[in-house]
């Protein structure tokens, strides 16, 4: 299968199915000499494992990392990482029925006219599951930004029709609630919409909002290599993203230029700096010194205890209820996905930009002398 790696030179291959043996990913291209531990990966990995709340599927899955290659005594050599996270209580007799007809709203048909075969057993490649992976690499990324300065923090910006009022704002509350909102009063209120919808047997959709502060401007490689498109990729990416935005987002289509314009200063230090953020801290595909403010916007869960209209394999229309253990709502267990593949990409470009310039390399080949 084509298509399961990631980036340039901190590269990422994700590999397995939801429902075989494990989930897995070899990161290529991390330095050597970081500090790197089991735990620091199952950090990530717990916040999006399932079964944690009645928002998530009952799935109970531990998610336990392992490192199989790549590190020594604690610290990454600069080989390859491979990291596995076994399944442990998949049922796949909860989908051998769906092996006969195209489930709505889930990659059935597509897998299917794609490969001439499928594997059903909750979706495969295309389930949510496979996040493991990008979450277990991003874990990484972001233990190296973080040593650089470099900060990426995702919550969720809205579910349903509640969204978060940034008058309210508060960072430490993203961790106090379910569902990663900074915004107590937009998270009593999401909490009761999601559960009138799991009442109706119906599910939810929603948006994360990423932020990346501290990146230096000049990060982005113009034209195909854009920050901004890199990141869209990346996140578009993401099973059940079907819109991506960066700043003010479509807004900026209903502004004028006057308006949607960000002004620049000095600081009293001389620094270069902005006065407003529409553009989201990218210009031209480079890194401005702002911080990136991005969006990922994710449809309801497909899989819901409704009766629905489909086809069989043999084009004959039928009705169906699925079975199984599903999310009434992916959105708070993407929050680290959207962080992890964030994370990734702003590494990447930053290792790219190391040789954007001739007096970068030659200091960096001074320093070897």
């Amino acid at each position: 299968m084509a298509g399961s790696t990631f980036g340039n030179i901190f590269k990422i291959a994700s590999w397995g199915e939801s429902h075989g043996k494990g989930i897995g990913v070899v990161v290529d291209g991390c330095p050597a000499g970081v500090p790197l531990t089991e735990e620091d990966i199952q950090i990530y990995l717990n916040r999006r494992k399932p079964g944690q709340s009645r928002f998530a599927t009952p799935r109970a899955e531990d998610d336990v990392v392992e490192i199989l290659s790549g590190v020594f005594e604690g610290v990454t050599t600069g080989t390859p990482i491979s990291l596995i996270v076994y399944n442990k209580t998949q049922r796949s007799s909860d989908y051998s029925e769906i092996a006969s007809y195209y489930r709505p709203g889930h990659a059935d048909y597509t897998f299917d006219r794609k490969y001439g075969f499928r594997d059903y057993r909750g979706g495969g490649r295309s389930s949510g599951r496979e996040t493991i992976a990008r979450v277990a690499a991003g874990a990484i990324a972001a233990k190296i930004l973080q040593s650089l300065s470099v900060e990426v923090h995702a919550y969720t910006k809205a579910i349903g029709n509640v969204e978060v009022d940034m008058e309210h704002f508060n960072a430490d509350e993203i961790f106090q609630n379910m569902l990663y909102m900074p915004d107590s009063d937009a998270a009593k209120r999401a909490e009761k919409l999601i559960d009138e919808k799991r009442m109706q047997t119906d599910s939810v959709g929603g948006v994360v909002e990423c932020v990346v502060s501290g990146l230096v401007a000049g990060m982005g490689e113009p034209v195909f290599e854009k920050l901004d498109a890199n990141l869209a990729k990346a996140i578009v990416s993401i099973g059940a993203v079907k819109a991506f935005e960066i700043g003010d987002g479509t807004k900026v289509s209903k502004a004028f230029g006057s308006e949607n314009n960000d002004s620049f200063m000095a600081d009293d230090e001389g620094r270069i700096t902005k006065r407003t953020n529409h553009a989201g801290g990218i210009l031209g595909g480079i890194s401005d010194g702002s911080d990136i403010v991005l969006r990922a916007y994710f449809k309801p869960t497909p899989s819901i205890f409704k009766e629905q209209r489909t086809v069989n394999r043999e084009g004959k229309n039928i009705n169906v209820n699925i079975k199984g253990r599903h999310d009434p709502i992916i959105v708070p267990r993407a929050v680290v996905v959207v962080e992890a593949m964030t994370a990734i990409t702003v590494l990447d470009m930053m290792l790219m930009g190391m040789t954007a310039d001739i007096h970068r390399i030659k200091r960096f080949f001074d320093d070897l002398r």
